[in-house]
Order: C-alpha cells, then sequence, then structure tokens
C-alpha cells in the first residue's frame, strides 16, 4: 500500500469516525480531563467521605473531608477511563480487543477550614457505571480517595404495539471491566444479541421489532461475559450486577413494516479534493453499496493523455489455509482534456465492503490515487410471503472481509439462529432460510459483529450479534438490515 493510499483511506475512515461518534452522542473530553499515565504519589492524610456512595448520573453527592491540613486547598478528581477498539494489520483487519486508558476529571476546588475540615457536594457525571475512585489531591499527591458507583439503568419504549413496533431500549452505567461490560438481551427467553458500551462511555441505544403473537413478551438484559447470558447471577462472584426485566404487549392491527431494503444502507459520503496542487484525482462521493453510480475527476495531468483506471480489490478467505492476497482489476477509462482535467462516469463494481483503491494510469506508470468505501446494503426478498417451510432468500452484497466486517448474524423473531460470511464470494452474501411460526408477520434481522480476534481475557464477544453496532462497532460503520415475512396459512 502506497503512502498516498494510505493517506487517502485514513482521511475516509476519520471522517467515518467522527460522524459515527457524533451521531452516538459519545462527549468529547473536555479541558479538565487530562490521561493519567504517570501514577501520582500517594500520602493518605485524614479521612473522606462520600453520600450517598451510588446512584444514577445527575445524582447531587455531598463530599466531607477531616483530619485534613488547616486552611489548605485541595482538588476532588473523578478518576474513568477513555474506551477504545484496538483494530491492527496493513487494512485494519485484525481484531485486538479493546483498551482502555485512564482519564481524570477535576470536580471542585475546596479549602479546608482552621480544623482540617471540608464540606462540599457535586454531581455524579454520565460515565462507565459501577465503581469509580474519587480522589482528595493536594499539588498532585493523593490525600485520599472515596468510591461512588454509577448504578446502571436500562429502559424501554414504547411498551405496547403491533408487530414489528421499533422497540428501543436505552442502557446507561454499563462498565468498562471484564465482568461489567458485556450485557446481553434476552426475548422470550430466546437469545437476540449482545450490547456494548466500549466507545460511548457506557451508554448504549439501539432498536428492535416487536415479534411474537398478540400478548405479553418480556424482555430481559442480563450480564454474560462468554458470549451467552449468565444465568445464575445471585449466585456468582459478583451478584452486585442486575438484571433487567420489561414487559411489551403486542397488540392486534396492521403491523409496522421495515423500510425498503435499498434504503436501509449507509448514507453516501461527500468525497475530498486532495491537497496540493500537482496530479490528482478523487470522487464526487466517497463511499456507497455495489451499483451506485459515482464520478471519477482528475486536475493537474498531461493533456490528451489517456488514463486507465484500476480498482483494487482483496481475494480469498480466512479457512482454506490458502490465505488471501491483493488484486487490481481494470475499472474504466478516460483522456485528459486540453486543461489537464478528467471527469469519468463509472458504477461501484461488485466486490467485497470496506476502502477500495482506484489508480490512475498513464502508459503503465501510476499517475495519482485515490479510494472508495463500498458498503454493504441489501437486496429485497424475492418472496415475502407464504405458507410455514416457505424458502426465504436474504440477499446481501458489499459484505466486508476484515475480522470485524465480514459477518452478519441472523435473528428470526428475535432469537439468534447462526451467521453468514462474505469474504470467499467476494462480499455477495445469500442465506436460505425456512419460513416458520404461527400465521402473521415475522421479522429477520441481520446485525454485524465480530467475526473473530484477539479479546482481553475473561470476555468472548465472538460470532454473536452486536445489537449496539451503530454507535459502537470496531473498526467500520456498519450498517443493520430487516425484513417482514408473512406466513400465511
Amino acid at each position: 500500500m502506497s503512502s498516498g493510499w494510505r493517506w487517502i483511506v485514513g482521511t475516509l475512515l476519520t471522517a467515518t469516525f467522527l460522524t459515527w461518534t457524533a451521531f452516538a452522542g459519545i462527549p468529547a473530553l473536555g479541558q479538565s480531563e487530562v490521561s493519567t499515565q504517570a501514577l501520582p504519589r500517594v500520602e493518605y492524610l485524614g479521612n473522606l467521605t462520600l453520600a450517598p456512595d451510588h446512584g444514577r448520573p445527575g445524582t447531587v453527592v455531598t463530599a466531607t473531608g477531616t483530619g485534613l491540613p488547616a486552611n489548605a486547598g485541595m482538588e476532588l478528581v473523578w478518576t474513568s477511563v477513555k474506551g477504545q477498539w484496538v483494530v491492527k494489520g496493513r487494512h485494519n483487519e485484525e481484531f485486538h480487543g479493546r483498551r482502555f486508558e485512564p482519564v481524570d476529571r477535576q470536580l471542585r476546588r475546596v479549602t479546608t477550614d482552621g480544623g482540617g475540615r471540608f464540606q462540599t457536594t457535586f454531581v455524579a457525571p454520565e460515565d462507565f457505571g459501577f465503581n469509580h475512585d474519587v480522589l482528595l489531591m493536594q499539588e498532585g499527591v493523593i490525600r485520599n480517595q472515596a468510591g461512588f458507583g454509577i448504578d446502571m439503568q436500562v429502559s424501554m419504549s414504547p411498551t405496547s404495539g403491533p408487530p414489528g413496533t421499533p422497540i428501543r431500549v436505552v442502557a446507561r452505567g454499563i462498565g468498562w471491566q471484564n465482568m461489567e461490560n458485556s450485557w446481553m438481551l434476552l426475548y422470550d427467553n430466546r437469545f437476540t444479541g449482545w450490547i456494548s458500551a466500549v466507545t460511548t462511555r457506557g451508554r448504549a441505544d439501539f432498536r428492535l421489532p416487536a415479534t411474537g403473537r398478540p400478548g405479553k413478551h418480556i424482555i430481559q438484559i442480563v450480564h454474560g461475559s462468554f458470549t451467552f447470558p449468565y444465568m445464575n447471577m445471585q449466585q456468582s462472584p459478583r451478584p452486585d450486577r442486575p438484571t433487567f426485566t420489561f414487559e411489551f404487549m403486542v397488540t392486534d392491527g396492521a403491523p409496522i413494516m421495515p423500510p425498503t431494503a435499498p434504503s436501509q444502507g449507509l448514507a453516501g459520503r461527500l468525497g475530498t479534493v486532495p491537497p496540493g496542487s500537482g496530479p490528482g484525482i478523487w470522487t464526487d462521493i466517497a463511499s456507497g453499496p455495489v451499483g451506485t453510480p459515482f464520478r471519477i475527476l482528475g486536475r493537474g495531468l498531461p493533456p490528451g493523455q489517456t488514463v486507465e483506471f484500476t480498482w483494487s480489490s482483496t481475494v480469498g478467505n480466512r479457512v482454506s489455509g490458502d490465505g488471501w492476497a491483493d488484486s487490481s482489476d481494470a475499472l474504466s477509462k478516460a483522456v485528459v482534456d486540453d486543461a489537464g482535467a478528467l471527469s469519468l462516469r463509472v458504477k461501484v463494481p461488485d466486490d467485497l465492503g470496506g476502502p477500495h483503491a482506484i489508480t490512475a494510469r498513464i502508459s503503465s506508470k501510476t499517475v495519482a490515487e485515490t479510494a472508495f468505501i463500498l458498503t454493504p446494503s441489501a437486496v429485497a426478498l424475492e418472496t415475502s410471503s407464504g405458507p410455514a417451510g416457505t424458502t426465504i432468500k436474504v440477499h446481501l452484497k458489499g459484505v466486508g472481509w476484515t475480522e470485524t466486517a465480514n459477518i452478519y448474524h441472523v435473528v428470526y423473531d428475535n432469537a439468534y439462529i447462526g451467521y453468514a460470511c462474505g469474504f470467499n464470494t467476494q462480499g455477495d452474501v445469500q442465506i436460505f432460510l425456512k419460513a416458520t411460526g404461527e400465521p402473521g408477520w415475522h421479522f429477520i434481522d441481520l446485525y454485524p459483529g465480530i467475526y473473530k480476534g484477539k479479546d482481553v481475557p475473561g470476555v468472548q464477544n465472538f460470532r454473536i450479534p452486536q445489537l449496539s453496532y451503530a454507535a459502537d462497532h470496531p473498526g467500520e460503520r456498519l450498517p443493520a438490515f430487516r425484513f417482514a415475512f408473512l406466513v400465511t396459512k
């Protein structure tokens, strides 16, 4: 990969990440938050208490210090972490888990009285759940500390509606440590998927469809580090981890249908003109699904010369033992005009999802490069109704090849039934299901997830649906897809 191609891909992925985090509502680090890589000196004095010692974000906490130096200025500091997914490799194709770096936030400056005492209040911030140390610091030295626990909370809305109603689940205070950071959703005692909050400071916000016959349905949020929910939490080493239970009433009436298949992909992103004034090419849009028309634009090129464009890709798989390799195919040609510019209309090839280099060559010599990010898309169901046993063909295009993009997980009526991969077939995924269940509407969801990789010890979140994909998926920004099928009598 050339340095120019790396710069282009990095620019596109950075723009994608910034938009992604803005969508997720992730708070940026404030000026009072700093990395705490170097540990401060500890010299304990006196006592520090917090009342209450746990609560939801927004809780007013009273901090009381006693037995401290008289008339001394000090700071109350809230300790936390900043989470990050780790991907590595030449194409960021390898998943290497999650990393959390310490950060501090100053809450209050205080001054002790003549008796070495102070009392003040602060508001518990929105943050990862469970325990946080509140430090009492004097000129960079820790004088004392106390713990405050952010109570995890989950809400669900609405609580009733016809089949297909989008049920919004919002979780706050998900923890970051291994026994606090992986939560599972069950729908009527069927495993649906997992919930993460690595980059969102403990917050997850997602939707799932109401499914099943009219009547009461039970949704539960349960912790589980090892792929599936841990069912006897009260007997675990950490029985303080809560289980959340909600009731949803499916009502009679017309179903709420998913959007059309083509509209469920990601919105395209505008291209960027390369810096400088020398030879360069770019695209009018920088991302889109298979078949999207776009233009390749050029400047500073030799007038009258024919430019040949190639499209790069990756060919192979992870399971045959043969590995994979970079490939390049002819895309199109164009003649440079008298001003050294060109404009060429092409369509996104049928290929793997992810970034693809577009290279301009004159007489087999590379003169410029740009990149295009191919995003996954869905094809409408060929058959959307029929009796139980009818074959349902689910067809996706542009599925990726990295460890974080090459897998989609199939959920039928909020029950996870299996996964499909797209690397070996260059992004083309065809899944054949059998319609099951009572007469009525049934819903099929396909969620991104993590195929394989290396994670921190004690966490196994591979090959299961990631319900919180929209704001917290590692690597690529990916869509989910939803379909409806009517089982007839």
